[in-house]
């Protein structure tokens, strides 16, 4: 959709197969919103129960005439369909809708386009958005030769149809090839973290819990926040400073949403392996949203795809402000409650995750000589250091506090071992 400021008229279609109402009504609920965050405005959703959706049409032949009649009243601009179209089901939708017709996907991939902000994110989205149009290019042959009728008018609308496949698939190696330096410039990055054995943290979540608030309140980043979903596309990655002083490095990732289009996950797969680097995971759920049970599931099984489930999680329930009234904590895991607005839940935060680290850390017991001003600058920095007392007499250092496991320090502190 376009940016432009009045907002595009759409009507929403949903087809009910086996799931239970409420979660037909929070998927459609959750449709609505994005169709808000893309700037269009639901003039009206119709729905259908069916055993299962139509091969030819999603919905039935009854329920299209209705659609037919609903467009001739309320002229939209768009139809959004709740699930991912077939190609035969959008060509066979749009021959009888004067409307543009859309699915879910088409919809995440807008507001994707619209959010990116690094080079990266664009080539990611423009990458997702051709491999979701190369197999529906087939269904606009005919509409590509409609003007014309019999010999002579096929050919053409063929051909230019097989210069936009192959311009779409030229493209796609284009884009590939760009983001394969992109991602070995990232795991350079990485590996250099991973060197100087610096803790990493990542924020994950469904979209729109409340990450990039959280992330700016740990970080003061300046990361993009608004009630929308998908306000942010581009990791950022940022250091927090724990209540030790010990600093630690926080990553803001793209948030998950149900069925999100594989597509997607293929194309920001170099953006989540950021999540797989991390040595600990902060999922951030919305304990204001009704369906907040099945959000937090639905990142759990997306970080079991990533096999990214067996890092330790700190579960933070955000929005405590404003929680639903059938909230209760449902995690396992470590959890609490928190609202990313209190500056003295920020602090809890801060503590859980210190904790979370010296779970991950070997304690030391050291006595420095006071010419090792070197060393002793960088337990300060690099490790957790609780207590540190001078000793006038023997002018030494007394230090105890926990470092990473295979820190380089570690080798060094052997020697001033108490």
């Amino acid at each position: 959709m376009d940016q432009r400021n009045e907002k595009e008229k759409v009507i929403l279609v949903g087809c009910q197969t086996n799931e239970d109402d409420q979660r037909f009504r929070y998927s459609l609920d959750e449709l609505s919103s994005l169709t808000n965050t893309a700037n269009g405005q639901v003039l009206i959703t119709l729905t259908q129960k069916r055993d299962r959706i139509h091969p030819s049409t999603y919905i039935g032949k009854g329920k299209v005439e209705e659609l037919q009649a609903l467009e001739e009243e309320l002229d939209p601009d768009i139809v959004i369909f709740n699930d991912e179209l077939s190609p035969s089901q959008i060509r066979n939708l749009s021959q009888v809708l004067n409307a543009r017709v859309i699915d879910r996907t088409q919809l995440i991939l807008d507001i994707f386009a619209g959010r990116a902000r690094s080079k990266e994110g664009k080539l990611q989205v423009e990458l997702a958005q051709l491999q979701y149009l190369l197999p529906r290019l087939a269904g606009q042959g005919t509409a590509l030769s409609r003007l014309g009728a019999g010999i002579g008018t096929r050919g053409p609308g063929e051909t230019k149809l097989e210069s936009d496949r192959r311009h779409i698939r030229r493209r796609i190696d284009e884009i590939k090839t760009q983001l394969d330096v992109v991602v070995k410039h990232r795991e350079r990055y990485r590996e250099r973290r991973k060197r100087n054995k610096t803790f990493q943290a990542a924020l994950v979540g469904y979209t729109n819990a409340g990450k990039s608030t959280l992330f700016n309140r740990l970080t003061e980043a300046g990361s993009f926040e608004e009630n929308l979903l998908f306000a942010t596309l581009d990791p950022m990655t940022r250091k927090a400073v724990l209540p030790s002083g010990f600093t630690a490095l926080l990553t803001d990732t793209v948030g998950f949403i149900q069925d999100l289009p594989t597509t997607l996950i293929a194309a920001f797969r170099s953006t989540l392996e950021e999540v797989k680097e991390a040595d600990l995971l902060l999922h951030v759920v919305d304990s204001s949203n009704p369906d907040y049970f099945n959000h937090q599931q639905t990142v759990d099984r997306l970080l079991e795809d990533l096999e990214v489930n067996d890092i330790p999680q700190l579960v933070i329930y955000n929005k405590s402000d404003c929680k639903h009234a059938d909230f209760v904590p449902s995690s396992t895991e470590a959890s609490i409650l928190i609202s990313a607005r209190s500056e003295a839940d920020i602090d809890k935060v801060l503590t859980h995750m210190e904790e979370k680290v010296i779970a991950e850390m070997e304690a030391y017991h050291v006595l420095l000589p006071s010419s090792e001003g070197k060393l002793l600058s960088q337990l300060k920095n690099e490790t957790i250091l609780r207590t540190l007392v001078f000793d006038e007499d023997r002018e030494q250092y007394e230090c105890k506090g926990y470092a990473m496991h295979d820190h380089p320090l570690t080798g060094q502190l052997e020697k001033f071992s108490k």
